[in-house]
């Protein structure tokens, strides 16, 4: 039976990566795999002899001789076990589509009133070097405050209005890729990864940017570094001012600041609460709503000024219209991908294999301080969440090691996983993105874009092997 929901897996994992391929929304195999694998695990729960408990890292003890079900001590049986199981891993993954719900709401709230539209006015250059580093530094900073997703989707929307030429915002965009993937590793809530890490008790706020901000920083610069000296960076742009009929809120510069202060909040809220980070995101939401709320029953218009006001907002409040707008796909997605995981978990069969691959990977000069993973397991998993998603190499990694909150292997998985994406267009969210809003070709991307990403990969990587050893 472990043979068979292992290669359930497989096939779901092939469907995900071929998405675009069979045409087929992601999230369709993934909440298929899940319930699949759960399923099988269920029909054939008497017939397992091992049983991984997440909550204590550990085999339970016995689980072979254990009855189906135990009517006189109900606690002593396998059905038990499970059930209690998956309710654990329920709830784990829960609090990340709580926190991930409420930070996608604040950006739809700033953007409901405009309010990236104020980063526009940061580009008061022609210059094209100067209009690199601008978009990197930005794409570098928004990134660890909105996630690399929205903060690409953000700066190509902007990018779309200042540079008219496609074939140069394709370099522009592929920087941008680069720079918001370095960004979101260093920050708890800049990538769903670093997130998972987070909410799981392996990295906290502090730690997480001492050991990765600098490594970040060097994988973000070196590629802009060497960009600038290409022949397609010389020179100015022919900016063409768009005349924009839309009405600006006045409220955007205020809301957009609200918004990222909110979202930045909530690291501090857990650090002086203890609280689990869907809390403080729910409080940030709250008071970002109150303001949304206020200032929307106040006269401004976002479409036509001379609509009325309950036209221009169509009876929606700002919050029930962000809610409106949130990417739910993305959510059932992580739900089925972390749950489907989680059935490998339980059955202990990423244990055994990050045991199997300890003891069988050479090392690449040295191994992680004390731990016995390999420096080149986890370059390897960088690498593979450039082919494969991120979000389950993570959600593996979480039920293979089980090093203490903080371990330096925690801040090196969150650095590989959340970078080594760039390296082909595919390779995570912001490049997917990237690549729908401007139509990126799939090879122009690894003949242009990706040497830069795998040399920006590979100096952040020697760049936290040695900050490790200072901090």
């Amino acid at each position: 039976m472990e043979t068979v929901i292992i290669l359930v897996f497989i096939f779901g994992y092939l469907a995900i990566t071929l998405e675009h391929n069979l045409k087929i929304d992601k999230l369709i195999p993934a909440l298929v795999m899940m319930a699949i694998s759960w399923a099988l695990i269920s029909l054939g729960l008497e017939g397992f002899n091992e049983w991984f408990d997440s909550s204590q890292h550990a085999l339970v003890d016995g689980f072979a001789n254990m009855p189906l079900e135990n009517i006189s001590n109900p606690d002593e049986s396998k059905m038990h076990i499970m059930e209690e199981s998956l309710l654990h891993h329920l709830g784990k993954t829960a609090e990340i589509l709580v926190f991930l719900l409420g930070a996608m709401t604040i950006v739809e709230i700033i953007d409901y009133f405009d309010g990236f539209s104020t980063i526009k006015g940061f580009v008061k250059t022609r210059k094209k070097t100067k209009i690199l580093w601008i978009f990197s530094i930005l794409a570098f900073i928004l990134s660890a405050i909105i996630d690399n997703l929205t903060a690409t989707i953000v700066l190509i929307s902007i990018l779309q209005k200042i540079v008219k030429d496609r074939d140069m915002r394709l370099w522009y965009a592929g920087l941008i890729i680069i720079a918001a993937n370095a960004g979101g590793a260093w920050s708890p809530i800049g990538d769903v990864t670093t997130t998972m890490l987070w909410i799981g008790k392996k990295v906290t706020t502090s730690h997480l940017f001492v050991y990765l901000f600098l490594p970040s920083l060097v994988c973000m610069a070196l590629p802009a570094l060497i960009a600038s000296f290409m022949p397609i960076f010389k020179g100015t742009l022919d900016v063409e001012e768009e005349v924009d009929d839309k009405p600006k809120s006045k409220f955007s510069s205020t809301m957009l600041y609200l918004g990222l202060g909110a979202i930045v909040f909530v690291p501090i809220f857990k650090t002086i609460t203890h609280l689990p980070p869907y809390v403080g995101m729910m409080l940030s939401l709250g008071v970002v709503a109150i303001f949304a709320e206020m200032y929307s029953s106040s006269k401004f218009t976002l479409s036509d000024p001379s609509a009325s006001e309950e036209d221009a907002h169509g009876h929606h409040s700002p919050v029930h219209s962000s809610l409106s707008k949130i990417e739910l796909p993305s959510i059932l997605f992580f739900l089925g991908i972390l749950m489907a995981v989680a059935a490998l978990e339980s059955l202990g069969i990423l244990f055994e294999f990050a045991t199997t691959l300890q003891d069988n990977m050479p090392m690449l000069g040295t191994e992680l301080h004390h731990t016995g993973v390999s420096d080149l397991v986890i370059l390897l998993l960088g690498v593979a969440s450039a082919v494969i998603d991120n979000v389950p190499l993570v959600a593996a990694s979480l039920g293979m090691f089980s090093e203490p909150i903080d371990n330096e292997l925690w801040h090196f998985v969150a650095y590989s996983a959340g970078t080594g994406g760039s390296m082909l267009i595919i390779g995570s969210a912001a490049g997917v993105v990237a690549m729908g809003m401007e139509k990126i070709d799939f090879f122009w991307y690894l003949k242009k874009i990706s040497w830069l990403a795998l040399i920006g990969f590979l100096a952040g990587a020697i760049t936290f092997m040695f900050t490790r050893t200072i901090f």
